[in-house]
């Protein structure tokens, strides 16, 4: 699969969060933990479990910073 966005981290899957409407998936890459929010159903159709190797595709027009 080819993608324009160039922000993508390899990792595994720590955690998965099923929720009815929602899911969130833990991914650490290099040592850092990631949380995505995705749909329930999405979480479903992508099979996701724990352990498995995973790739989070960030594609911002902006990165907020603050202090």
């Amino acid at each position: 699969m080819k993608l324009s966005a160039r922000n993508q981290l390899k990792g595994i899957i720590k955690e998965i969060k099923k929720g009815p409407v929602s899911t969130e998936v833990l991914l650490e890459v290099n040592g850092l933990e990631i949380v995505s929010s995705i749909t329930t159903g999405s979480a479903e159709s992508l099979e996701l479990k724990v352990g498995e190797e995973a790739i989070a595709i960030i594609k911002a027009s902006s990165v907020m910073i603050g202090k």
